[in-house]
């Protein structure tokens, strides 16, 4: 028999009682903390336990936030059917001023980090209406994130400060600024491998595929990375210290270093990270994606622009190249590929690309091989979706309406749709975080499956290797950031007099 929930102010035979969830909310409840839970375990419902124990103090508001529209509205919508409380609100960036400003006042406000930050700024809201602050997705609180200007807003605030994330950062940097902004005190974590956590998961089957490039693209491949060489020989030659592999993010940390001091090296280093982007975009997302970028970078015009675009041999017959490929119909060999992995398993398939040229692209090829998808994207430029259309989207695949849904980071973030067979990544990336999020939105009622697309010799291997090792990082941090906050609470009740006074 199923036991429930029994607390004020949550309804009756609403919330299955699980006892590593009880146990994560009463070490929140004590002390500032962030939960680590993986996906699917019910990280709201920790909250919603946090967040019934606090009206019952009935000593302030609550505000529950969350970085998209599309999560914070899931948030808003699990609040109003499991608690008794009718006085929640929810706030984005949509509402006027005038409606803001009442909405602002209801006991739980759910709302997310840019327009919170924005009306703490300007008064509307103020820090001392709360007394709990959920930040979900907490391992965004690096930065300059909206997240971090809130935090500051409550650095002086008696309030209690939770976080929630499904992983912590790999960096311990970045994870040291997350304790550091929301003064936390102990960080409370379940792994999938937890006794009291095991019962309630779902294995997830994970398989690399890796397609070769067609012909064409390695040629244009070859000729993007004859271009590239050119510009680290001139870097070399400029005095500049590069490493033999070629790293985008190499050449992004010298940016200021060749501004401040090597001007002469502006050209060739600016043009080098632009061919990176570039063969990046052909490499792992094909030749419409690596089309538009092209496009995109010479109508910003910049340093060395003209000199790539129309000078640049190689450059330049890359490009002719990708046209006459894009006019044969030649994309990417992951999308004959997608077609067969979709077609293999039956049920709702979500496939993440970070870039939006690739999910046009993925969506007209699958809509033309006559499988029913939908969009999932943010809502920044004009072909952006709205948070109505957004939560409709998610709405409309729940409700079968279509059965692959193609997503950009948007869809990463607390997705919760039960029924996903599957998950396939058309890109890697770089990151525990984002690997382990959208790995997330599988596997949670039943077996998952993940697909990963590897394109041989390309970024995408790169990728899965810079991955692998941070998943390993990330996996301690928890321990790590533990042991270092014991050590500082110590140290703390070992002070004496005039030590503990400063």
């Amino acid at each position: 028999m199923t036991d429930f929930v029994d607390k004020k102010y949550v309804k009756k035979n609403s919330i299955e009682k699980r006892d590593y969830q009880v146990n994560l909310a009463n070490q929140a409840i004590k002390e500032n903390c962030i939960v680590v839970l993986p996906t699917g375990l019910g990280k709201t419902a920790v909250a919603l336990h946090v967040i019934a124990e606090y009206l019952s103090k009935g000593t302030g508001g609550i505000l529950f936030l969350a970085p998209t529209r599309v999560l914070v509205n899931q948030h808003y919508e699990f609040l109003k059917n499991n608690l008794t409380l009718d006085d929640i609100s929810l706030v984005t960036g949509e509402d006027p001023i005038p409606k803001r400003t009442k909405l602002w006042n209801n006991s739980i406000v759910c709302a997310t980090p840019e327009i919170t930050r924005n009306d703490l700024i300007r008064g509307i809201v103020t820090p001392e209406q709360f007394t709990l602050v959920v930040f979900d997705e907490v391992h965004r609180t690096v930065g300059d994130y909206a997240y971090s200007g809130i935090a500051e807003r409550f650095e002086n605030s008696p309030a209690r400060l939770v976080g929630m994330t499904a992983t912590l950062p790999s960096e311990k940097d970045k994870a040291t600024e997350i304790l550091t902004k929301l003064r936390i005190s102990s960080v409370a974590e379940r792994t999938e491998d937890s006794p009291d956590v095991k019962p309630y998961t779902h294995e997830t089957n994970t398989e690399w595929i890796h397609v070769e490039l067609p012909p064409e693209l390695k040629s244009i491949q070859k000729l993007l990375k004859l271009s590239l060489d050119e510009r680290y020989d001139t870097l070399r030659k400029n005095g500049i210290r590069l490493a033999e592999q070629q790293s985008l993010s190499a050449l992004l940390r010298i940016r200021q270093f060749v501004l401040n001091q090597n001007r002469r090296s502006a050209k060739p280093l600016f043009t080098a990270i632009r061919i990176h982007y570039a063969l990046n975009m052909l490499e792992a997302h094909g030749v419409t994606p690596f089309l538009k970028f092209c496009e995109r970078a010479k109508a910003k015009k910049g340093v060395g622009v003209k000199e790539l675009f129309e000078i640049d041999p190689n450059f330049t017959e890359a490009i002719q190249l990708a046209n006459e490929a894009q006019s044969h119909g030649i994309e990417h060999s992951k999308i004959p590929k997608l077609k067969e992995i979709i077609e293999s398993v039956p049920g709702k398939v979500l496939i993440f690309t970070s870039y939006r040229d690739s999910v046009d692209l993925i969506y007209n090829k699958l809509t033309e091989l006559g499988i029913s998808a939908g969009i999932l994207i943010g809502k920044a430029g004009d072909a952006g979706l709205k948070q109505k259309k957004q939560i409709e989207t998610v709405q409309n695949f729940r409700d079968g309406l279509f059965r692959v849904l193609v997503a950009t980071r948007v869809g990463e973030e607390g997705l919760d749709i039960a029924e996903v067979n599957q998950v396939i990544f058309y890109d890697n990336v770089p990151s525990s975080v984002r690997f382990i999020q959208r790995r997330g939105r599988t596997g949670r009622k039943d077996t998952g499956k993940l697909v990963v697309l590897i394109a041989k010799n390309t970024i995408d291997e790169t990728y899965y290797w810079i991955g692998k090792r941070k998943m390993t990082a990330a996996k301690s941090m928890g321990e790590k950031m533990t042991k270092v906050l014991e050590n500082n609470q110590e140290i703390e009740s070992q002070k004496q007099g005039l030590d503990a006074f400063l």
